[in-house]
């Protein structure tokens, strides 16, 4: 089990929760333990085999931010190449990206990270096939968009506090790797109020075992919400470890 992070993901880059001092602290705190590799940039081909040009000149021109997206989107692929080897992965990143479509972004969301991470398999020719698990409190309307008329990639968003639910979605089809939305924002002491630090071990557990069973074991996980710095921390690492 390895972790995609970077240092640069303790910027300060803006004045949303998810760009919080303290928050990656609280993150990284718990997953001493693990194996950490370090996140690269996107290059601007890559932010754009999702996102419109007019959309990349729009993150450019917001500053700091500009910096950490590409980076953060960066991550993402990293965790999809290494998940495509065969070694389950977290990416510890920010800005997270599940509200960002190819032409607009809202809810702190920059880039989709996880779409662009999947648009680089499926360019590479390492990929056809692929499922997105998101059980952040929010729907992911940015994956939803950008995926909605590809057969080939599915997405799923989990409601409520129905864990069952991932289940029965994922064995409608065969994929080859499963790519998860993790924001544990759902948590009864975030804003949420649904899910107990247990739950989110069941959770990662649950796509393990169906991508041991029918991806050849690839799967892969980015951080979207989250946002009580006190239970944060706990709540990846219970994740992680059902994970991995």
């Amino acid at each position: 089990m390895k972790i995609v992070f970077h240092p640069k993901f303790y910027t300060v880059y803006t004045s949303d929760p998810a760009a919080e001092a303290g928050r990656m602290e609280s993150i990284m705190r718990e997953l001493k333990d693990y194996e950490v590799v370090e996140a690269e940039y996107a290059t601007e081909d890559e932010i754009l085999l999702v996102h419109t040009r007019r959309h990349l000149e729009y993150v450019r021109s917001e500053g700091m931010v500009y910096e950490v997206a590409l980076l953060s989107a960066g991550g993402a692929i990293k965790a999809a190449k290494i998940a495509f080897n065969g070694d389950p992965v977290f990416a510890a990143i920010r800005p997270p990206g599940h509200h960002a479509s190819s032409d607009s972004c809202w809810g702190f969301c920059y880039f989709n990270n996880v779409a662009v991470a999947l648009r680089f398999l499926q360019k590479d020719k390492k990929i056809k096939k692929a499922v997105i698990v998101d059980f952040d409190l929010h729907f992911g309307d940015g994956s939803a968009n950008i995926f909605a008329n590809d057969k080939d990639v599915k997405y799923y968003h989990m409601p409520g506090s129905n864990i069952d639910g991932i289940v029965d979605f994922l064995r409608r089809e065969n994929y080859e790797i499963v790519a998860v939305s993790a924001g544990f924002d759902k948590h009864v002491d975030d804003w949420g109020g649904l899910l107990y630090t247990e739950d989110y071990k069941e959770i990662g557990k649950i796509v393990k075992e169906f991508a041991e069973e029918r991806c050849e074991g690839r799967r892969f996980a980015v951080l979207e919400g989250g946002y009580n710095h006190k239970v944060l921390g706990k709540n990846v690492k219970a994740f992680v470890e059902g994970f991995k």
